[in-house]
């Protein structure tokens, strides 16, 4: 997961829009979208004002990952972070979800075909 890309989700695990950000570091929206999209460098110095701004430290910002995340959320959970609808691990949750139901779905049908053929084969002629 890249630096941008950790931006974008704690952003969202604490629930505020680009905007919000953009005005709590004194930066156009359009400049920090364009941090979040990783379409320009962060300055060390503007990456220890976002991570300031988010409550965490800067290592904990750069270490960050999927695994971290959950954690991290849970951990700041007394502080208004929660895991919304769009965080990348909710998503690759929820997908894995859906898969794991057609996988179930589809062994169900397959179960219940095989009964119909054992009851066609142990029909008495």
């Amino acid at each position: 997961m890249s630096v941008h890309e950790k931006i974008r989700l704690v952003r969202q695990l604490k629930g505020w829009s680009q905007e919000e950000v953009a005005t709590k570091l004194e930066m156009s929206p359009n400049g920090y979208g364009s941090i979040e999209r990783g379409e320009t460098d962060i300055n060390l110095s503007r990456l220890e004002q976002i991570a300031a701004l988010f409550g965490i430290k800067l290592a904990d910002l750069l270490e960050l990952n999927e695994k971290s995340v959950l954690n991290l959320a849970c951990e700041q959970n007394q502080s208004n972070w929660h895991i919304g609808a769009s965080s990348l691990g909710y998503l690759q949750l929820q997908a894995e979800l859906e898969k794991q139901q057609l996988i179930n779905g589809q062994k169900d049908k397959e179960i219940e075909y095989l009964k119909q053929i054992n009851a066609l084969l142990n029909k008495p002629d």
